[in-house]
């Protein structure tokens, strides 16, 4: 099963890690590290998040102690990541 990136969750990555790196280069390279990999993960345990309360069908996959909830679904053929929220920040939406 193939992990697929949208755009945006790509992009919430990378302003995630620009944000920490202003102040911290090497906690923004182990949230990066720990992000990524968690959501690697989900390739051999897809149903590992919670399901969601705001978005039917999709999951929430939460990275205790950070704040961040990483937003997938599971399909026949792939895990797409959809988006990766802090837990304070108001979410779209559906």
């Amino acid at each position: 099963m193939d992990i697929r990136w949208s755009l945006p969750a790509a992009d919430d990555l990378e302003r995630i890690c620009e944000r920490i790196e202003r102040d911290n280069p090497e906690a923004a390279r182990r949230v990066a590290k720990i992000l990524y990999e968690g959501c690697a993960r989900l390739k051999d345990f897809p149903n590992i998040g919670r399901a969601s309360r705001r978005l039917m069908g999709w999951r929430e996959l939460a990275f205790p102690p950070l704040p961040y909830v990483v937003v997938y679904r599971v399909t026949q053929d792939a895990i797409e990541i959809s988006r990766i929220f802090h837990g304070a920040q108001d979410w779209p939406e559906p």
